[in-house]
């Protein structure tokens, strides 16, 4: 199985240049800062010193450029430049889903890790549609503890703790899905919502099904598999 992979190509931070600075316009000074990216990793910034030429056209704004590709069982797909890209949604969503594993002190990131990964990113057409659907963050913690129950207090879980093989299996249904519509664009929060749905056995389903998810909702939700893209400018 692939593993994913986070890659930071650049941010630039686009402040207004400080009257107190005196330098070569063309010097930039590289620092790491102490905040850290939603994949727990830091964060290179390099910072102009001189920024009238940049604030002209974008004032205190960021502007940052994430490779990202989620884990995939299937070793035969095609080579990653052509596969279809996750959206910025999506990709929140999943990281937000290893974080609540990690709350919960689960050694795993199953389905139910997922779902609630959606819930807790929660601006997708997805998490809106789950949610005016009585499938929300709470009602899904509290499933979560009655299906599988707690954890040991004193386990901690790996940064990223590792998928399940039903989550693996939502993940490429997800993309299998994507791929078989022939249609460009991103794979979407959407695509991942059915992935977990897609599994019947999983924890994920057996959460959403006791909320009151079912097949013609599914039906519904498939609406909304291309309304999740994210426009990063105005």
């Amino acid at each position: 199985m692939a593993t994913h992979s986070f890659s930071l190509l650049s941010i630039q931070s686009l402040t207004s240049n400080s009257t107190n600075r005196q330098s070569d316009n063309n010097t930039f000074l590289t620092h790491k800062s102490r905040g850290t990216s939603f994949t727990g990793g830091k964060l290179l910034i390099r910072q102009p010193q001189n920024l009238n030429i940049f604030t002209i056209k974008r004032r205190s704004s960021t502007v940052a450029t994430v490779a990202f590709s989620l884990p995939t069982a299937k070793s035969e797909r095609a080579p990653s430049e052509k596969q279809p890209k996750w959206s910025a949604r999506a990709i929140k969503a999943f990281a937000f889903a290893e974080l609540e594993a990690r709350k919960l002190k689960y050694p795993n990131t199953g389905t139910e890790a997922l779902l609630m990964g959606i819930l807790v990113e929660g601006s997708s057409s997805a998490a809106k549609f789950l949610r005016a659907n009585g499938v929300t963050l709470f009602k899904v913690r509290d499933e979560i503890v009655k299906l599988l129950g707690r954890s040991d207090m004193y386990y901690f879980s790996p940064e990223h703790p590792p998928l399940t093989k039903t989550a693996q299996k939502a993940l490429d249904w997800a993309i299998d899905e994507k791929l078989k519509s022939g249609e460009g664009g991103e794979i979407t929060v959407t695509h991942l919502a059915l992935g977990i749905w897609s599994e019947k056995e999983s924890a994920g389903h057996k959460i959403m099904a006791t909320l009151g998810f079912d097949d013609d909702k599914a039906k519904e939700l498939t609406k909304f598999m291309d309304k999740d893209i994210e426009m990063l400018y105005n």
